[in-house]
């Protein structure tokens, strides 16, 4: 007899190690998924988290000490190496331009060129164009702007100061002779410099030059006499212009050669204790920072009233304030943000943003308030000045206009009618702000989900319930994998066929697709009661089969109601749906909600179906035939007994399904007009969080405020998935634990 080599020890221990093996498998792919998970949560934070950081201010980058007496007028390159100075020798009191390394290195300029000119009155333009103009007693004007021109050369970054100079008239005076300049503004643009001077005879005179003949316009002076007139600012389209005198504040319109008083407008706020010191042009010159002399700095710009008695006029508004301490001594706003800075008596210096109403930054960065700011034009390095020395701080100020109000929050955007939510990243203008609000893009990934699930989950559901549960064996091997090759379909081919194909259809048979939803519900009625009217025999042959008969039917009931769309036009919608929509106030835009949801749907449908189908089946038999057994019909088994116990299926295919509609980014992209509104209107479009990614994350800057919040709304995203696949398994576990005893 032959001995067995097999023994069932050696057996046991073959299963029990591979039992290990698939033990420790199974384990190690659960650990990597969560891990995975929490390295993108963590990689997604960290790119999110500088967005909420503190900003810095580094008193102490450079400093160097100036020979020249007190300067009127002070620049700093973009590299916080080299200064520019306007300023008066004491002796003779001419102007000179100079230029000044920041390092310590040397005791006098490096470029220097006098101004032949004894200044008596200075005016300065916006931060951006540069401009800065000295005015004597004789009234004549000199208009200059600093030009730091870097070039690479072997030995490195080589510069070369440049002092530009405005070319004006031959004896070109800002007012007439006998009358002197008490102050001034002006403004320079590519066709003509405009000059508005106020007068020792208390009269505003406006004088303009045409750039490329230089030569003399026109002049205009107001026929008002404004009393004391505490300062002039021209806007630098040299179309609007204030004049303050205390707490009043006029604004005036250009009208070709003229100009026009719109309002008298009162600074005060309503409030004595308001009393104005300086305003100023913020950064675009579309707004106006008011100082006040207890602290307080308000914001104003041009809003557009429409009201009975003010249609269409626009009217100087206060926006908002910021509440400041009343020893401030200087304001200064950004080169090209919507920001300011603010100096105060003892040393500290703030940092505010506007829209964003964010308190960017507060150090105590110097011994005194300085004298004289500036900021480099890429707003890395702000230049002070005080008692004989230029201090250069280097400034970290990445995201000032990100803060919790601005993502979620309506904002009062500039020229806006009042505070709205508003995304908008880009556009074509330099003085453009963006802007980030998260709200209409989070609204329109609702509202896309809400109408893919309002057309999905019906028609999944049910019809996984009629699969599961009525259908005929043979029919169900045929459908149930037919409708789950179709989740094999790629969403960009659902997303070009709708948007491209499907869109059109629903434009040109509008009307007939809304008494669809009237005329479809009513024809699927009418075939059931038919059915219920015809013999048993001919039922119990069909059983199972029902499809067939009522597909089939549906398809030709669509197809005729869809000929007849003129005819429903005509008689349900007095012969134009759309004209009749909008008299009601209900737009209507080729790709919308209605689009997105059929298309949607139609992507989500097979997701939803497979599991909940999967559910219904897969209830023991013997429940279903114990309940039918006990007398109960099938309805009543399929209500009572086959859901209850499929409950947890069906809850995780619908949670499924609403995390897949929630993340779809082709579809929404194809066949919406991707138009970021906030509106329930199913006619109209809207933009989703998913497909302002896939669009603008290519063209944005790497580190930049618009990439940073592309990837904070990746992260709502992924939170969002996260929360509801948590919500769900939770909620399916209590119903699991609820009906296991069925």
């Amino acid at each position: 007899m032959v001995q067995s080599t097999f023994s069932l020890k050696e057996r046991d221990q073959k299963r029990l190690i591979k039992d290990r093996l698939v033990r420790l498998a199974v384990t190690c792919g659960g650990v990597s998924v969560l891990g995975a998970l929490v390295l993108i949560f963590i990689y997604l934070g960290m790119v999110v988290l500088p967005l909420f950081s503190d900003s810095k201010l580094e008193p102490n980058f450079a400093s160097q000490p100036i020979s020249s007496s007190a300067p009127h007028y002070l620049a700093i390159d973009e590299y916080g190496e080299r200064g520019f100075i306007v300023s008066s020798n004491e002796s003779d009191k001419d102007a000179s331009a100079e230029f000044w390394l920041l390092n310590h290195e040397t005791s006098s300029p490096i470029w220097i060129e006098h101004l032949n000119i004894k200044p008596t009155v200075f005016a300065t333009s916006t931060r951006d164009s540069g401009w800065f103009a000295i005015a004597d007693s004789e009234r004549n004007v000199v208009v200059v702007r600093p030009q730091f021109l870097y070039s690479m050369t072997k030995q490195g970054r080589g510069f070369t100061p440049e002092l530009e100079h405005l070319s004006l008239p031959k004896n070109f005076k800002l007012s007439p002779q006998g009358a002197s300049v008490q102050q001034f503004s002006f403004a320079v643009t590519d066709e003509e410099t405009v000059f508005a001077s106020y007068l020792d005879d208390s009269s505003v005179l406006v004088r303009w030059v045409d750039t490329s003949t230089q030569n003399q316009q026109g002049e205009f002076r107001f026929p008002t006499q404004f009393g004391k007139v505490d300062q002039l600012v021209l806007t630098p389209d040299a179309n609007t212009l204030y004049i303050r005198s205390g707490t009043d504040l006029v604004v005036a319109l250009r009208d070709g050669g003229r100009f026009h008083i719109r309002e008298v407008v009162d600074l005060s706020l309503g409030d004595s204790k308001h009393q104005v010191t300086t305003i100023t042009l913020l950064s675009g010159a579309h707004s106006l920072l008011v100082s006040h002399r207890d602290g307080l700095v308000s914001q104003w710009f041009d809003v557009l009233h429409t009201g009975d008695s003010e249609q269409g006029e626009r009217k100087l508004t206060h926006i908002r304030e910021f509440k400041l301490a009343s020893e401030m001594t200087m304001l200064l706003p950004d080169t090209y943000r919507k920001g300011f800075y603010s100096f105060y008596k003892n040393g500290s210096v703030q940092s505010h943003y506007t829209t964003s109403e964010k308190l960017v930054i507060f150090e105590r960065a110097y011994s005194k308030a300085p004298t004289l700011a500036a900021m480099s034009d890429n707003e890395r390095y702000l230049a002070t000045y005080s008692d004989g020395i230029i201090s250069v701080a280097e400034v970290d100020n990445g995201y000032p206009e990100v803060s919790f109000s601005s993502l979620w929050q309506k904002v009062w955007y500039e020229s806006y009618p009042e505070p709205q939510y508003v995304w908008q990243s880009t556009s074509g203008g330099d003085d453009f702000e963006a802007k980030f609000s998260l709200v209409p893009i989070a609204f329109g990934t609702l509202k896309a989900a809400f109408y893919a699930m309002l057309f999905a989950v019906p028609i999944a559901v049910l019809g996984a319930i009629y699969t599961a549960y009525f259908m005929a064996p043979k029919m169900r091997r045929v459908v149930k994998p037919t409708i789950e090759l179709m989740e094999a379909l790629p969403t960009v081919i659902i997303g070009f066929l709708a948007g491209l194909w499907f869109a059109p259809i629903v434009e040109t048979n509008l009307a007939s697709i809304t008494a669809l939803f009237v005329l479809l519900p009513v024809a699927i009625f009418m075939v059931g009661l038919v059915w219920s009217w015809l013999p048993r025999s001919i039922m119990r042959k069909a059983h199972g089969w029902h499809s067939l008969i009522l597909i089939p039917l549906l398809i030709a009931f669509v197809a005729l109601i869809l000929s007849f769309t003129s005819e429903i036009e005509m008689w349900l919608f007095d012969g134009d749906i759309r004209l009749l929509l909008a008299s009601h106030g209900i737009d209507f835009d080729q790709r919308n909600a209605l689009v997105v949801g059929f298309a949607m749907g139609f992507a989500v449908i097979p997701t939803i179906f497979t599991i909940a189908e999967d559910a219904i089946f897969s209830v023991p038999k013997h429940l279903s035939d114990g309940s039918l057994a006990l007398g109960a019909t099938a309805w009543q088994t399929l209500m009572n007994v086959v859901l209850l116990t499929a409950s947890p299926g069906i809850f995780s295919a619908i949670m499924m399904g609403l995390g897949r509609a929630v993340g779809e980014t082709m579809i929404v992209l194809m066949a919406t007009g991707n138009t970021p509104i906030m509106d329930w209107n199913i006619l109209e479009g809207m933009r989703t969080l998913s497909a302002t990614i896939a669009v603008e994350l290519p063209e944005s800057e790497v580190g930049s405020s618009h990439f940073r919040i592309l990837f904070l709304a990746a992260l709502l995203l992924f939170v969002f998935t996260f929360a509801v696949n948590s919500i769900a398994e939770w909620v399916r576990q209590r119903l699991r634990a609820r009906y296991r005893s069925l």
